[in-house]
């Protein structure tokens, strides 16, 4: 994808959706300020085409990565690898030899 059509796409945020299927734009103006959490922000395009369970699972994978570290945006997939588990925690009955 050429970065002339990155830049034109229109970015929203799948973690704030609005009623009708619709979604907020990208963004937020200032974190400490703002009521709205952590932003997963996708083309509409895509988020169109996201199924409910997918954009639930791309949202809680952003906000449970640890944000702004080194004043870098967090990035992460936006659709989980198949077969790979979502969450980092290891099960207590599970032991490594």
């Amino acid at each position: 994808m050429s970065l002339r059509k990155w830049v034109g796409e229109k970015w929203v945020d799948i973690g704030a959706p609005k009623k009708k299927g619709k979604f907020q734009p990208c963004g937020r103006k200032s974190a400490k300020k703002s009521k709205r959490k952590y932003p997963k922000c996708v083309p509409l395009a895509k988020a169109k085409r996201m199924t409910a369970s997918q954009r639930r699972s791309a949202v809680a994978r952003k906000r449970s990565k640890a944000q702004g570290v080194g004043g870098k945006p967090t990035n992460v997939a936006t659709f989980a690898k198949k077969g790979k588990k979502t969450t980092t925690k290891r099960r207590s009955s599970t032991k490594r030899r």
